[in-house]
């Protein structure tokens, strides 16, 4: 059975006292949640602070982004031995963002995977495509050659330890989300790709959903059988708002 994972992606949101806060308020709600793994991704400048803060709590911390190589010359760059320094388990990698913004492509999104693993944090690599490559009825190809660059040098033996972020670029940040049939659709056609490469371990692969999650969205992308969790951007921002979607489990109106 694949645990759920909720992260939360704060992007370049939250300096150390909000962040500490947004803790503070979170920690004592899911203090006993079990059955949901969750994680939150904040700006370098506040994970050493909220290593403090996470102690003791099931929260886990993550890197928004890491260099693939362990140290160099490499200015305003963090190494992943430096995200396992500040306690970081997970780390995202492949964000739309950085693809489009930074032109970061899969080739090194690989490198990025293979330098996490060598430091024991798990990689959250995301997929997803843009509106142009949608409206071409190219989703599932793009997808698929995200797929299998970003993760040409993953061992199989140790393919469980990732989990994959599906989000539909034109849905991030514009308030409109995939419908729940269309997500499970490319969640199951993520799958389906996988057990080609990784037989015995695509069943339990987990598979993010990232693109305008809210709590009102949230129950039902969740009832899909192949949607394993959420990366959450804007909505991660409040602690209620946050802790409504890791309340998947209620309908909306409960998970308060």
């Amino acid at each position: 059975m694949r645990v759920p994972i909720i992260a939360a992606n704060w992007k370049m949101f939250k300096r150390v006292a909000e962040a500490i806060a947004f803790v503070e308020a979170l920690a004592p709600k899911v203090q006993d949640l079990e059955g949901t793994e969750i994680v939150i991704a904040a700006p370098f400048t506040a994970l050493e602070s909220l290593r403090g803060a996470v102690t003791g709590t099931p929260i886990a911390l993550a890197g928004q982004n890491v260099h693939p190589e362990s140290e160099g010359a490499f200015t305003g760059e963090i190494s992943a031995g430096m995200l396992a320094d500040v306690g970081c388990s997970y780390a995202i990698i492949g964000h739309s963002e950085r693809r489009a913004l930074f032109g970061e492509s899969s080739e090194f999104v690989a490198r990025k995977l293979q330098a996490l693993l060598a430091c024991d944090i798990r990689p959250i690599v995301c997929v997803g495509e843009t509106l142009e490559q949608r409206e071409a009825n190219r989703t599932l190809d793009v997808i698929r050659d995200q797929l299998d660059v970003s993760l040409a040098g993953l061992p199989p033996e140790r393919a469980e330890e990732i989990v994959l972020a599906y989000e539909p670029v034109w849905a991030i940040g514009t308030g409109k989300t995939a419908t729940p049939e269309i997500a499970q659709e490319v969640h199951g056609a993520i799958r389906d790709h996988l057990k080609g490469r990784f037989p015995d371990a695509a069943a339990r692969i987990r598979i993010q959903y990232g693109g305008s999650v809210k709590p009102s969205n949230s129950y039902s992308l969740m009832e899909q059988p192949d949607i394993d969790g959420a990366l959450v951007g804007g909505a991660s921002l409040d602690p209620a708002s946050f802790y409504a979607i890791i309340r998947f489990d209620l309908p909306p109106e409960e998970a308060v």
